[in-house]
């Protein structure tokens, strides 16, 4: 499978979500910029959970050096039509205001953007809003000739696998106190309003950050289609009494939520990797993999490295190549149960100590490893990968940024988790809004600097243009009312094939 035409047919875009925040490091509660287009129509410009957050995508390139070439451009566009706000470059948030005044996506008065902003809306009923402003990069990724089979592998693997990710590029081990005013949370406090752990890597991907006790009871198999899709379809289809407690709606008719379900749509099951695959108009996103298998993989574990003007560089970016490909051609047997519930352990661990020295995990084939030993083995096993990249490629981009991340595991204070505290203790005052805010600063100021050619501003423009007459037409074209439409849109046949 690793022949060069195929090789040269790998497939990448990056999702990439920031807040928008204010030159003294608060949340900006701005609506989303007029000037950035329709969140619900825009191809590269949406927002995420909050009105606050940011979604950047890229189309799908070939080449890492195109994507991230394009990314750059989204980000121009952007950083021009935001006056004095900034991109918030962390993956942990800035100064928050009161959970309830976090606004949430809103996205006109079609069913399909009140849906959107009501789901947001019971995000927010069943987890809080805090928790939704957590941002990352996801990577979108694909080669030509896997079956779907053949992704649920690879699948397998990320999962068994992916701590090492959280390791060499997690890049979130402080954060602001006020995501977490009112809440348990067993961190240390290093200043002022900054908490951190000493040998934290990711804040984001352990117990504080997308971490859900109810859906830790969905017992997801990743075996094969039919089991995943099985065990989704159960937790959306299931009434969840503390959901069934909070109701549709209110007694004045305001929705709370788009259904009492253990989840209310696909995207709210939290994993560090989704089998994707394009839908159609209206389309449910499991009815699409039932009817025509998976088409690509999303990683979603990657933080924003707040060292990288996009959040995300090259050598990750072909590092992932290879990790995936590891994962791909590894050999990868069914999971159990107690495999899944070990390698959350595996993931909590990593995120909250992963830079502790002597810091051993469960080994999924049995006993412990540690992390230091089975690392360099998985890396061993990418080298392969990166070998045969730059063979088909040509150069040696992909053997090169291999050995510089590789050298984090023997030297802990190169990981950006670790270059994140120790910048922060070096001119900050352990301060992490501090820090953020002159990186994000920093970025703003790089950006800027770019030249952004006249024709790069018209077809921003023209795609702005563009978004907002396309979600007038779909506004326009509504026949049926909202009630119809939500029940319509939950409906569990809607998910069959």
């Amino acid at each position: 499978m690793n022949n060069k035409e195929t090789l040269l047919g790998i497939r990448r875009g990056i999702e990439k979500e920031s807040l928008r925040a204010l030159p003294n490091g608060g949340l900006a509660l701005t609506p989303h910029p007029i000037a950035l287009g329709s969140a619900l129509t825009h191809p590269h410009i949406t927002t995420d959970y909050s009105e606050s957050q940011l979604e950047l995508i890229t189309g799908v390139h070939a080449g890492v050096e195109d994507c991230l070439q394009e990314l750059t451009e989204i980000h121009q566009a952007v950083y021009r039509a935001l006056a004095d706000e900034r991109l918030w470059v962390g993956s942990m948030p800035c100064g928050l205001p009161a959970d309830e005044t976090i606004p949430i996506g809103r996205y006109g008065h079609s069913n399909v953007g009140r849906a959107k902003s009501v789901y947001r809306m019971g995000l927010g009923q069943r987890y809080g809003r805090r928790m939704q402003t957590i941002s990352g990069i996801h990577y979108n990724w694909s080669l030509p000739g896997v079956s779907t089979a053949d992704y649920f592998g690879l699948i397998r693997n990320f999962r068994r696998e992916g701590w090492l990710l959280l390791y060499l590029f997690g890049a979130s081990p402080a954060l602001c106190d006020s995501f977490v005013a009112g809440r348990e949370h067993g961190l240390q406090r290093l200043s002022g309003h900054t908490l951190y752990l000493p040998h934290a890597t990711s804040l984001r991907m352990g117990r504080l950050g997308y971490q859900s006790d109810a859906q830790s009871s969905i017992a997801v198999s990743y075996n094969c289609l039919e089991s995943y899709a099985a065990s989704l379809q159960a937790a959306l289809s299931r009434p969840y009494p503390p959901y069934e407690a909070i109701g549709v709606q209110t007694p004045g008719g305001d929705y709370n939520q788009l259904s009492t379900s253990l989840l209310q749509i696909e995207n709210e099951f939290y994993s560090t990797i989704r089998a994707k695959r394009v839908i159609r108009p209206g389309e449910r996103p499991l009815h699409a993999l039932r009817e025509r298998g998976v088409e690509y993989i999303e990683v979603r574990l990657m933080d924003l490295d707040p060292f990288e003007p996009l959040g995300i560089g090259a050598d990750t970016m072909r590092v992932l190549d290879a990790f995936l490909l590891h994962c791909l051609h590894s050999d990868s047997p069914d999971d159990t149960p107690e495999e899944i519930a070990a390698n959350a352990r595996n993931q909590h661990s990593v995120a909250a100590r992963g830079r502790e020295p002597g810091l051993r995990l469960e080994h999924w084939r049995g006993g412990e490893r540690s992390l230091l030993d089975w690392a360099g083995e998985i890396l061993a096993g990418c080298a392969v990968q990166a070998e045969a990249l730059d063979a088909a490629h040509g150069g040696d981009a992909y053997r090169a940024a291999l050995r510089r991340v590789a050298e984090r595991l023997q030297r802990p204070d190169l990981c950006p988790s670790a270059r994140v505290l120790a910048a922060m203790a070096r001119d900050f005052d352990d301060s992490y809004v501090g820090f953020i805010r002159r990186q994000s600063d920093a970025t703003r100021a790089a950006l800027l600097a770019l030249p952004f050619t006249e024709p790069l501003q018209r077809r921003f423009e023209k795609l702005a243009a563009d978004s907002l007459a396309e979600q007038a037409r779909i506004e326009a074209a509504d026949t049926m009312d909202f009630e119809t439409f939500r029940r319509f849109y939950v409906a569990p046949e809607r998910m069959a094939v």
